[in-house]
């Protein structure tokens, strides 16, 4: 049997259109499964997902730092710069008063226990080298120059060498050494008062006069707050804190004026004790003629 060409074109024709069909219609798995590896090498990473925070629960974890809290000084507006500042000639005046009375105060004390340490130093120290002395003028020569004790033994030897004239005579002798040594202790003692009576005028007056600023400041400030219509309290509480300074001002000048008062008076009774007691064994001696 002889093939035709024709035919045999025709069979191969179909058979080829037949393959190609299949092949087509076939899956290929190796394919599908190795082509998505490249892809995924080069395809860009997808946003990760962000996760929640989680607490640290190791031991050696860093605690957290604390916040830093600055601190700002506050002028107070309502303190005694600002009654300084803000105060009239009435407020102003009074508390220079009130200072100067501080200051002479002060001064007073100072100068009255400087006083009386030095009187008690020379009862201490110069007496007893006047009673060690072979006589009166003797001992008066080692008394301190200046000092109370040395004043009162030379109006004693005085009165004892000098007892002459008209009127003087009247007298007789040992009244008039007693006179004498009276009057130099009578006088060293209102040295000593000296300065007390401010002490005493300024423990009592000073608190009227800080309650007079006080009741001044509240008029001005009722006006101010009368005259402005507002009665809030940051209105009212500052002017009436700033007069009760005065208040308080008055009290700081009046109660260390007071305490020092009675701290110098027993003081003084002190001083004076050994004063006296000097001036009666004087006269004793004076009176017995031993010059």
């Amino acid at each position: 049997m002889s093939l035709n060409p024709s035919h045999l074109r025709a069979s191969l024709a179909a058979a080829m259109i037949a393959f190609v069909t299949l092949a087509a219609t076939v899956p290929l798995p190796a394919w599908a499964q190795a082509a998505p590896a490249p892809e995924a090498a080069s395809a860009p990473s997808a946003p990760s997902v962000a996760q929640p925070p989680q607490l640290a629960t190791s031991a050696n974890a860093p605690a957290p730092a604390k916040p830093v809290i600055s601190e700002e000084a506050v002028e107070n507006p309502y303190g005694l710069k600002a009654l300084w500042n803000q105060g009239d000639w009435v407020a102003k005046g009074t508390l220079i008063i009130l200072l100067i009375m501080s200051m002479s105060s002060w001064y007073v004390m100072f100068t009255k226990v400087f006083e009386q340490r030095v009187m008690m130093k020379s009862a201490k120290t110069s007496a007893d080298a006047f009673w060690k002395a072979s006589s009166v003028k003797a001992g008066v020569g080692t008394l301190e120059e200046g000092s109370a004790f040395r004043w009162i033994a030379e109006q004693g030897v005085k009165a004892s060498e000098h007892h002459e004239g008209t009127m003087v005579e009247s007298i007789d002798k040992h009244t008039w050494i007693s006179m004498s040594v009276d009057r130099s202790v009578g006088n060293v003692n209102s040295r000593l008062q000296d300065g007390l009576a401010l002490l005493a005028t300024v423990g009592s007056t000073a608190p009227f006069v800080g309650l007079f600023g006080t009741v001044w400041g509240i008029y001005n400030a009722l006006v101010k707050i009368g005259i402005s219509g507002q009665a809030s309290i940051d209105k009212v509480a500052g002017p009436v804190g700033e007069a009760l300074i005065m208040t308080a001002i008055g009290l700081a000048v009046a109660v260390p004026a007071v305490m020092g008062y009675n701290w110098l008076v027993r003081r003084n009774k002190s001083v004076m004790d050994l004063t006296r007691a000097f001036a009666g064994d004087l006269h004793n001696v004076l009176i017995a003629g031993k010059r």
